[in-house]
């Protein structure tokens, strides 16, 4: 039966929903079925930015390093983003690229984009030059405006059509936009519920990334989905006699090309007027410092953020208790971590969430007391638009408590794979629900437990790595004859890729050797912790595949 918080969250989000009420349902059209959807939407993301920078104007929006700026002089630079842009012939639909780390110019970069009609490309920042090549040859883009760093890897790049505009992050906003914004002012578009917002890049089970697309709608409800919640549990503090008090503020601390940074961190910062204090690079000291000094009101990262706080030595040095959630995502957290929050950084609650990039970051939330009695649960569908269901290989509902591929339905979900079909196609039901590749159960409260992956991927520390994009990466190397990559468990970030290799013979590499190799060819984090070098050719099944399965089995033991 619901919990006492269960039932509190429900008619909250009741009241918030209902007719008249603030954030009131109404229903849309959507691949020719009707989805619930939040009728106060804006149109676009454009009307996003210009009603709340308006409302917050003189808030504090942005804060990276020294550099502090407030909401309207952030949209003000954004407009000088669009402005060039335009001015550049970008226009509705035409694809521009980020390749930059986190900095006040990236989310500038992400607004002026879409204000001018643009479809913002999110690149990983982390990927080598192959990578980039791949992703820019399935999403041909005009331009890709890049840091010093991604800019030189992507100069490398040979055949490239995109034109490349390096600006330096680390100047002022204004000084750093300078190469590709402009003061004379645009006829920008009005934009619409279907015009194409974002492109985030997915790590597949086939290998290469898939761009997976979406419009304006979809974003922005995903957003909202994600502020209904918010104001729950606002209302809920407010009845315990706990208001929040002051601004509220986040640290920026994921990269922003993940769907996380992007839609509930920096996304939701807009209506609720969030402060966000901007982490370049992860470091848990500075991470604490930051709490302190700027009063962060809420903590969300993947799970190996809040558990390296929690290990710190230097950690009762600060003071965190002006964080009230310690929310996490991307990959489960263990139970003791779980408990261990609750009891011991400060006061604030251990939250975790279920979502992926086609879905905008929506699907699952765990609260608080619910999460510590049911600490291994990626909690209940997420309120008031997701509508969440368990199907076999037939696409058919399960019954309750059977297992079987989690799918995720609701009007937040992506459009598409970039120029893809028939993996688009793939990717959905026959009743519209996004198959999320996640093998899992719901028990008899709606609680949903992933127990399983059905796509070959790990999931290192929050970062999706495909299997066969790491094997495919080791037979470039001439004496790889044959190879496997598959998950090794790691206390630190729950899974990291491992391998097991056979070569060809002769002057064959060693482990580090080819650890080395793959560092020129893949982004660091995809390299294999471990890999084994097997004497023998690798075993195979009667279909002739290898036998991953039981290479598996014979390697973590060994690990």
């Amino acid at each position: 039966m619901p919990t006492a918080l269960d039932q509190r969250m429900n008619d909250a989000i009741a009241r918030l929903t209902g007719g008249g009420a603030p954030m009131a349902l109404t229903e849309v059209t959507v691949g020719g079925r009707q989805l619930p959807a939040i009728a106060a939407a804006p149109p676009s993301l454009a009307h996003y930015f210009a009603h709340y920078c308006a409302e917050h104007k003189d808030a504090t929006f942005l804060v990276a390093g020294d550099e502090r700026l407030t909401f309207a002089q952030v949209y003000a630079q954004a407009r000088r983003v669009a402005n060039g842009l335009a001015a550049a012939g970008i226009g509705r639909g035409d694809r521009v690229g980020i390749a930059m780390r986190n900095s006040p110019s990236w989310i500038a970069l992400y607004m002026g984009i879409l204000m001018a009609g643009g479809v913002a490309v999110l690149l990983n920042g982390w990927w080598q030059a192959e990578e980039f090549a791949n992703a820019l040859t399935e999403v041909e883009c005009a331009i890709v405006v890049a840091d010093p760093p991604r800019g030189k890897r992507l100069t490398g790049v040979p055949g490239l059509s995109a034109r490349i505009v390096t600006i330096d992050d680390t100047q002022p906003l204004a000084a750093a936009l300078a190469p590709i914004a402009s003061d004379d002012v645009a006829d920008l578009p009005e934009l619409g519920p279907d015009d194409l917002a974002t492109i985030l890049f997915t790590s597949g089970s086939t290998g290469q990334s898939k761009g997976a697309l979406s419009d304006h709608r979809a974003v922005l409800q995903a957003v909202l989905n994600y502020l209904a919640q918010a104001l729950v549990m606002l209302g809920l503090a407010t009845e315990d006699g706990n208001p929040p008090q002051g601004q509220p503020s986040t640290l920026l601390n994921v990269p922003l090309f993940h769907v996380t940074a992007e839609v509930p961190v920096m996304l939701q910062s807009f209506a609720m007027g969030r402060k966000l204090v901007l982490m370049p690079k992860w470091d848990a000291l500075e991470a604490m410092r930051l709490i302190q000094a700027e009063a962060i009101s809420y903590f969300v990262g993947v799970p190996l953020m809040s558990f390296e706080m929690l290990n710190h030595p230097d950690r009762a040095t600060y003071d965190l208790s002006t964080v009230t959630d310690f929310a996490a995502g991307g990959a489960p957290r263990p139970v003791d971590h779980v408990r261990r929050i609750s009891e011991e950084m400060g006061g604030g609650a251990p939250l975790i969430g279920y979502g992926l990039t086609e879905t905008n970051g929506v699907g699952c939330g765990n609260w608080r007391s619910n999460y510590l009695a049911k600490p291994n649960s990626t909690g209940r569908a997420s309120p008031p638009l997701v509508d969440l269901a368990i199907l076999d290989d037939h696409g058919e509902p399960v019954a309750q408590g059977a297992r079987g591929e989690v799918a995720i339905r609701s009007v937040c979900n992506f459009r598409e794979y970039w120029h893809r079909p028939d993996a688009t196609k793939a990717a959905f039901s026959k009743d519209g629900h996004f198959l999320t590749g996640d093998i899992g159960y719901l028990d008899e409260d709606g609680y949903l437990f992933i127990v399983d992956r059905k796509k070959d991927i790990i999931i290192r520390g929050g970062e999706n790595i495909s299997c066969q994009e790491v094997e495919d990466a080791l037979y470039q190397h001439p004496m790889v004859a044959e190879a496997a990559v598959f998950g090794l468990a790691d206390e630190k970030f729950g899974e990291v890729p491992g391998a097991v290799v056979h070569l060809r013979g002769g002057d064959a590499p060693d482990g580090a050797a080819l650890q080395t190799f793959l560092g020129q060819h893949i982004a660091a984090f995809k390299v294999p912790a471990r890999i084994w070098i097997a004497v023998d050719a690798l075993p195979r099944l009667g279909t002739e595949k290898i036998d991953k399965v039981g290479l598996r089995a014979k390697y973590r033991a060994m690990d």
